[in-house]
């Protein structure tokens, strides 16, 4: 009991120090806490939209940036502040749901292939090299033409390729590891293949694998906004931040505001995942530095 009881206080001390780190990061904190807020937001949509994103007023349409319109509004009357709320659920959820299912798959598989050796590393190798020589944005329209445009098929579709760096990265760092002496241990105390990945090698490969999804979110949120701009997202009558983009592209000098605000608000938002992404790797290995 003692000796669990050390262990939590060594695993509360440990996250201590890690939150005191990411603490001094300032931007990264700035980035987190407006990702928060717009996740806030978008799960607010329903109450903090003023106007009904879906439902036109056709005495309003094609109308700038006012005080009763804060975004203005489209070619149907519709408020563009309140298409951006909504579509915020649309783009962020893609962002996170496909890198979930992306580490569903590449996490065991690479950390398996890693520990494995031989046959089975070769396997699983060759299939990444496979899918790692097509062009992943042609990958990706030809997966949404064959199964249909939609939410869920466009987080398999993102999910199909986005596994691979992660499983190349755990599989490095599973190499690593199992040449370790407690890794030999538990081998030779009978410890079975499932038991020393998910006990051992994964807890310890998890650093950079947290930094990668933080990177992939936002890789992950413009592949979803090219595909909308191409046509073969989210189908109308939701609406996501590249939807609209790809929308009223063509009406950039006469309605500016239409493809403005959304591509500031995607750009802004790719940019916070990428500090709080650089933030986490700077907290989880204290060797960069603060000053790299």
């Amino acid at each position: 009991m003692n000796d669990r009881a050390q262990q939590t206080g060594r695993r509360y001390g440990a996250w201590r120090a890690g939150w005191r780190r990411f603490r001094r990061n300032r931007l990264a904190v700035a980035a987190l806490g407006f990702i928060l807020l717009q996740a806030a937001a978008a799960a607010g949509a329903h109450w903090l939209a003023p106007y009904n994103p879906y439902q036109s007023d056709f005495t309003v349409t094609w109308q700038k940036p006012s005080a009763r319109h804060w975004c203005g509004t489209d070619d149907l009357g519709r408020d563009v502040f309140s298409r951006l709320l909504y579509g915020a659920r649309i783009s962020l959820s893609v962002g996170v749901l496909s890198q979930l299912a992306a580490a569903l798959v590449g996490l065991p598989l690479g950390a398996w292939a890693g520990l494995r050796g031989g046959r089975a590393d070769y396997l699983v190798m060759r299939l990444i090299d496979v899918l790692s020589s097509l062009p992943a944005m042609l990958f990706y329209i030809l997966l949404l033409v064959s199964l249909g445009a939609g939410f869920g098929n466009m987080i398999l579709a993102l999910a199909a390729t986005g596994w691979i760096g992660l499983a190349r990265l755990v599989r490095g760092q599973v190499l690593t590891l199992k040449e370790t002496d407690y890794v030999r241990a538990a081998r030779a105390m009978g410890g079975s293949t499932r038991h020393i990945i998910t006990t051992h090698l994964l807890g310890n490969a998890l650093s950079p694998v947290i930094v990668a999804l933080a990177l992939g979110i936002p890789g992950a949120m413009l592949a979803e906004a090219s595909l909308s701009f191409l046509g073969v997202g989210v189908p109308p009558p939701h609406t996501s931040w590249g939807q609209m983009i790809g929308a009223y592209q063509i009406y950039l000098r006469t309605a500016w505001h239409l493809t403005v605000f959304p591509t500031l608000t995607l750009a802004l938002t790719m940019l916070a995942w990428f500090l709080l992404a650089d933030g986490l790797r700077r907290t989880l290995n204290p060797l960069a530095g603060d000053d790299e």
